[in-house]
């Protein structure tokens, strides 16, 4: 993260989902304000590479995640009766804007780092988009500051279950940075849970796909989000396992691909990309 920059990567995530919208009919993914929120910035380089035609994979993998990580969120409402959803690394993320438990009495809370915090309500209120009374920002730098003490400032509940969602982030922090946010969710009663995704290290990847792997590396540092931590699938289920959790489900991009998306899967094959669900 650039020091008083707005995350480069979460402009990028963004603008997949608004392509996937625009261009693929958000038929895995529907977000009608993917591309209000992004505005202007699809015109950006960076996000313009996200409506090119050729990269429908990438912006199914995308919208994969995401539809994964919100329908495991209703289930945890429906059956578990969970009021508070967090969204860590929200960035331009929409669905506290959306939310579809607001009768229900959901809060929504977006965690990010301060800067980019204050650029998405720029955005906001740029785009027309109202911040319901049931969403409140934490602004949280997580290398810097305590997860648990943001979200406790915010009016989070540590007294109560929660659910987390925490995309396109766990590579870009330290591994200090992660055993801290899992072990706070961990803390918190039965229940809770949290949908992240996660890579592999390069070596466990076929020379094909460690070449490509390498080139988002290099892309993700040049823009100063440097990917500081990979995992293994063992090494992870261990580490959650560490924690307390008891329920894990390790999903790869691929294999959502293919439930939501199955003419998508062949392109995303072997990329490394898993998607994880644990419940406390």
């Amino acid at each position: 993260m650039q020091v008083g920059q707005p995350s480069l990567t979460a402009r990028a995530a963004a603008a997949l989902r608004a392509a996937h919208q625009e261009l693929d009919g958000g038929r895995v993914f529907a977000d009608p304000l993917a591309l209000r929120i992004l505005g202007p910035y699809a015109d950006d380089p960076l996000c313009a590479i996200a409506f090119e035609p050729e990269r429908e994979a990438v912006r199914v993998a995308v919208a994969s995640r995401s539809r994964y990580a919100e329908e495991a969120a209703a289930v945890a409402v429906a059956e578990r009766k969970v009021q508070q959803v967090v969204v860590l690394g929200a960035g331009l993320d929409t669905f506290g804007y959306r939310n579809p438990h607001g009768a229900a009495g959901v809060r929504v809370f977006e965690v990010d780092y301060p800067a980019t915090h204050d650029w998405k309500q720029r955005r906001l209120v740029e785009a027309g988009i109202a911040v319901p009374d049931s969403l409140t920002f934490a602004p949280v730098d997580f290398e810097q500051s305590s997860l648990a003490e943001g979200l406790t400032a915010a009016g989070f509940d540590s007294e109560r279950p929660g659910f987390f969602i925490c995309l396109g982030v766990i590579p870009y922090l330290t591994p200090d940075a992660i055993s801290s946010t899992l072990g706070f969710v961990a803390s918190l009663p039965a229940g809770s849970e949290i949908v992240f995704d996660y890579g592999e290290p390069p070596s466990s990847l076929a020379p094909e796909h460690r070449a490509a792997h390498e080139q988002r590396a290099e892309w993700a540092a040049k823009y100063g989000e440097p990917f500081r931590s990979l995992f293994s699938p063992g090494e992870l289920a261990d580490l959650l396992r560490g924690f307390g959790f008891s329920s894990l489900d390790d999903v790869l991009y691929s294999e959502l691909a293919y439930r939501y998306e199955q003419d998508m899967a062949d392109q995303i094959e072997g990329v490394g990309a898993h998607v994880v669900r644990a419940v406390v």
